[in-house]
């Protein structure tokens, strides 16, 4: 069983920038694939930034360039660093890992981006 606990969701204006923290109940050392998901209201839920096995990253289209992710294995802990944030960022975000053969979210946080 692992806990996924994300925090640093907000309200920005345009162009500004957040940071999410996903901070894991377990080493993430040992979860397979680590990464951040978001849904926007009447969407579907699509994959912004994550780490594969082989500890590389891949990014969304949209956010490649603004949104950068990264951890620190000391702190359990996931980040999404998001810069130059845009209305269309606007979305609740989940931090997703595989740990073994099951997939475990976390509560999500609220981004919205308006002026």
């Amino acid at each position: 069983q692992v806990q996924l606990v994300e925090s640093g969701g907000g309200l920005v204006q345009p162009g500004g920038s957040l940071r999410l923290s996903c901070t894991a109940s377990t080493s993430i050392f040992s979860i397979r694939t680590m990464g951040w998901y978001r849904q926007a209201p009447g969407k579907e839920r699509e994959l912004v930034a994550r780490f594969l096995r082989s500890d590389t990253t891949n990014y969304a289209d949209s956010v490649k360039g603004r949104f950068t992710i990264s951890r620190d294995t000391a702190k359990n802990t996931m980040y999404l660093q998001m810069n130059n944030l845009k209305p269309e960022d606007t979305a609740v975000y989940y931090c997703h890992a595989e740990y073994g053969f099951t997939v475990y979210w976390g509560q999500g946080t609220q981004v919205t981006v308006s002026s």
